[in-house]
């Protein structure tokens, strides 16, 4: 299991934590725990690795030393850039920048010009640490765009300065975070570095805990995604079956103009085990689906809401009669997918986000941070800044499970459980994969899955089959929706493969 901790977690686990330890131990582990990282990152014989070194003013600038010191022990070549405070330091930071004073390591300036034309092996970053709150400014931000250009690989220790671990978002509304390669962060594992600027800034991400203690943890409420949260509901399938076996579905959408939308939908609920799919349209219907007949089109308003799961808004429309839809979709009592505009007829109407939040069918709703947005009455910059929050909040007001999509997709439950996914990948930023992850989802919940659990895993292979087809050379760039649908039943079938019961 992978859980995440907030910045107030943390610090509780480090205050317990340090009440145990001698002092300046927990710095000091870090140090070695940073140090080690970077070895891992020296490509030839550590006497020959110039490495750059930014310690900040606070205690992750101490970190940053202690690291700094270990590396010119084990023989490389550590510059450092040492940043005063205009506070009385931590008696272990202290500590830490006299251990650097005592070993080979070189003290330096900083010289924006002289960091650009050397040539470096590596760059450690321990300017700024999880507790910074204004953004980077002046000369430091002019040193971090610098050492963002540098070729070589970058080490952040515990989070890239700048970017927020709670949220992901760059701290301030101008500010500027390190672009780390990799991070090696402490203690536990953190949101910020798996969603929004996170996954672009913090790299390939390793946990040390420190050798710290389990009982010093409490039970986190935020994860990771991981296959094992819905590994028990990949069943294998029964030869004594038949088409009714495996739920029905039926995509309400296909205002004029947008027909391909609810197809798209319809194919990946058809492609992913669905018994039967309905493209139900809100205009005129076509007769059949030319690349996959067995899809059945039908006019929306003549289907039955209660007799299959309902996916409802892609390529839906705002007229009325498109409203009227959404408030049969709502009136069904079997668990219901909202996407794309069902979402925005939703933001506009208080009575029937009422009637949502009243449901029992269960409630899966997959927006895009601008449709959270008018959701919750903010701008998608403020959804932006703190999606967890958004996600968590969404979730609770409507009384649905919440998928918010973007990098590093955020899943909440009315409950107040949060999940990030890992999976997924540039290619998926293109018109259409939203419709087929809800049609996805519908399948799961026709299916027989938990709402949730049918979130998890539509999520999680959504996100791998992009993946998968990236490593075969299909994507990021040019990667269509239609062509993601095949990947992921493969991605289905094999994980029931190896999963199943």
């Amino acid at each position: 299991m992978n859980p995440l901790y907030t910045v107030a977690e943390i610090r509780l686990i480090e205050h317990t934590a340090a009440q145990r330890l001698p002092a300046g131990a927990l710095m000091q582990r870090a140090g070695q725990a940073g140090a080690n990282a970077a070895l891992d990152l020296l490509p030839f014989s550590t006497a020959r690795a110039r490495v750059l070194v930014l310690a900040g003013p606070g205690n992750n600038g101490g970190d940053a030393l202690e690291a700094a010191a270990h590396l010119a022990y084990a023989g490389a070549q550590v510059t450092i850039l040492h940043i005063e405070s205009s506070a009385e330091p931590s008696p272990e930071r202290a500590h830490a920048l006299q251990r650097a004073r005592g070993s080979a390591a070189k003290f330096a300036e900083i010289n924006l010009e002289a960091i650009a034309t050397s040539e470096w092996n590596l760059l450690v970053d321990g300017l700024f640490g999880i507790g910074l709150k204004r953004p980077i400014e002046g000369q430091l931000r002019e040193l971090v765009d610098t050492v963002n250009a540098l070729p070589c690989s970058r080490l952040a220790l515990d989070v890239p300065s700048g970017l927020d671990a709670d949220t992901g978002a760059i701290v301030g509304p101008d500010g500027a975070a390190v672009r780390a390669t990799h991070t090696v962060t402490f203690i536990g594992d953190k949101p910020g570095l798996y969603t929004c600027e996170g996954r672009d800034h913090a790299g390939v991400v390793q946990v040390s805990k420190l050798d710290l203690d389990a009982s010093v943890y409490q039970p986190s409420r935020q994860h990771l995604n991981e296959v094992k949260f819905f590994s028990r509901h990949l069943r294998a399938r029964r030869h004594n079956t038949h088409k009714g076996s495996y739920g029905s579905v039926a995509v309400f959408g296909g205002a004029h103009g947008m027909a391909g939308a609810p197809i798209l939908a319809a194919r990946a609920a058809l492609l992913t085990g669905a018994g039967r799919v309905y493209a139900c349209f809100a205009e005129e219907a076509p007769a059949y689906d030319t690349s996959y007949p067995e899809l059945m089109c039908r006019h929306a308003r003549d289907f039955n809401v209660d007799s299959a799961v309902i996916v409802a808004g892609p390529g839906l429309g705002m007229a009325r009669a498109a409203q009227e839809l959404l408030a049969r979709a709502l009136a069904s009592r079997e668990p219901l997918v909202l996407d794309a505009d069902a979402l925005n007829l939703l933001a506009g109407d208080p009575a029937q986000q009422a009637a949502l939040a009243e449901r029992v069918g269960g409630t899966l709703i997959t927006p895009h941070p601008l449709e959270a947005a008018r959701l919750l009455g903010l701008s998608a910059a403020e959804v932006q800044a703190d999606r967890p929050a958004a996600a968590r909040s969404l979730a609770a007001r409507l009384h649905a499970v919440v998928v918010l999509k973007g990098s590093g997709t955020v899943l909440a439950s009315p409950e107040g459980h949060l999940v990030i996914n890992t999976t997924g990948n540039p290619s998926l930023a293109t018109a259409g994969t939203g419709d087929v992850l809800a049609g996805l989802c519908g399948s799961l919940l026709a299916q027989g899955w938990p709402v949730w659990e049918a979130a998890l895993a539509g999520v999680w292979l959504h996100g791998m089959a992009a993946d998968v087809m990236v490593t075969d050379g299909m994507g990021p760039i040019g990667l269509t929706a239609g062509e993601l649908i095949p990947a992921i039943r493969t991605a289905l079938n094999r994980m029931v493969q190896h999963h199943g019961r």
